[in-house]
């Protein structure tokens, strides 16, 4: 018979996350699930609030609905996703139907308010410390986060080093990012071919202003970020077993721009008859009034600070642009049964290819969570 005398909380914590975003707060609901406390997870981030750099980006693109599908979530387990929450909010089974096909889409209003809900369950702001990490370093006894630690188990999630535009384009005072907030002016014209930038041309269709479409190539559309084998077991596995030029190949290949069929897009555009048009270079947007860079982000473990450091600091592996992880996240080099320290987020596509999406950081969060759980 197990005993009833509870475990003594320890002193200090015993796990670190740097970053606050989504993927810091989906694994730290897994961490929460697993059977950790409050007590031996900091969290180090700017804004106590995880949704609140996301939040900023989806405001400025006007964007209503997620790309994700029910399981698009920040809970451990992928069941029940978001269609069950809608079904019980609507009292009505639309979403569970729409979900079994594939064409369930939570609304961002369903989501925010998930993610408030997470955040309010797993007592995230009991271990949030606002900071802005400079350094991450092995150390005797785990990792430092600046002068704090040891850590034993260190999770990087910094997200998205920043926004990147065209250096072509840098300077230009008519350059506003798509996901800068922004209105429209009268003569737009849109750099960029993947969901940013399909969601902008409506937008800037529908606030009344004529649009060029600048892009090097035709748009790829897929439903979700990536095709959907990679979202699969035995996608993942070949994806593993590939060598190392072969793998940054393949993620180069998904990093490609897209956005999803369907008439929801094409149908405005069909209708915009000469109020839209498409472009090859830069050139095309010289009559342009404002230019819309849908560019994304910069790429690379360069553009982050703290993974920078790292790299320099302590000779880590890399291929074209990417620290090379283990299959779970980990870093090899620094990472053993007794210390952790592994990515989550856009920089552990090495172990994911859809690192970035809510799927792939719940995917990194379990696996982080069995490192935690070894002793």
């Amino acid at each position: 018979m197990a005993s009833s005398t509870p475990r003594p909380r320890p002193t200090e914590p015993d796990v670190a996350i740097v970053g606050a975003g989504l993927a810091a707060l989906t694994a730290y609901a897994a961490l929460r699930s697993g059977g950790l406390e409050t007590g031996q997870v900091r969290v180090f981030g700017l804004d106590p609030d995880p949704a609140a750099a996301w939040r900023v980006r989806a405001g400025a693109i006007r964007q209503t609905h997620m790309r994700s599908e029910s399981d698009g979530h920040c809970l451990p387990r992928t069941f029940p996703g978001l269609a069950v929450r809608d079904a019980r909010t609507q009292r009505s089974l639309d979403p569970l139907i729409a979900s079994v096909v594939d064409r369930y889409r939570p609304t961002v209003e369903t989501f925010l308010a998930h993610v408030a809900s997470v955040r309010r369950r797993t007592g995230w702001d009991e271990s949030f410390t606002r900071r802005r990490v400079a350094r991450v370093a092995a150390t005797q006894g785990g990792f430092s986060v600046d002068d704090d630690g040891p850590f034993r188990r260190v999770l990087v999630a910094t997200g998205h080093p920043g926004l990147h535009i065209p250096p072509e384009l840098a300077g230009d005072p008519r350059v506003v990012h798509a996901y800068e907030p922004h209105e429209y002016a009268s003569r737009v014209a849109v750099v960029g071919a993947g969901m940013a930038a399909a969601t902008e041309w409506l937008n800037a269709l529908a606030a009344g202003a004529t649009v060029v479409s600048v892009r090097r190539r035709e748009p790829v559309r897929l439903p979700l970020n990536l095709p959907r084998p990679m979202f699969s077991k035995r996608g993942l596995a070949a994806f593993h077993r590939s060598p190392p030029d072969e793998r940054a190949a393949l993620l180069k290949r998904f990093s490609a721009p897209s956005y999803p069929p369907g008439r929801a897009w094409d149908a405005p555009l069909a209708a915009a008859n000469g109020e839209f048009r498409v472009g090859a270079t830069p050139d095309d947007a010289k009559d342009a009034e404002q230019v819309i860079c849908a560019t994304g982000f910069e790429r690379g473990y360069g553009h982050d600070h703290v993974l920078a450091g790292l790299v320099k600091e302590h000779g880590l592996e890399t291929v074209n642009g990417w620290i090379v992880l283990d299959e779970d996240g980990a870093v090899p080099r620094l990472s053993s049964s007794g210390r952790t320290l592994a990515l989550a987020g856009i920089h552990a596509q090495w172990a994911f290819p859809a690192a970035d999406t809510l799927a792939g950081m719940r995917y990194i969060g379990h696996r982080f969570l069995r490192r935690c759980r070894t002793r």
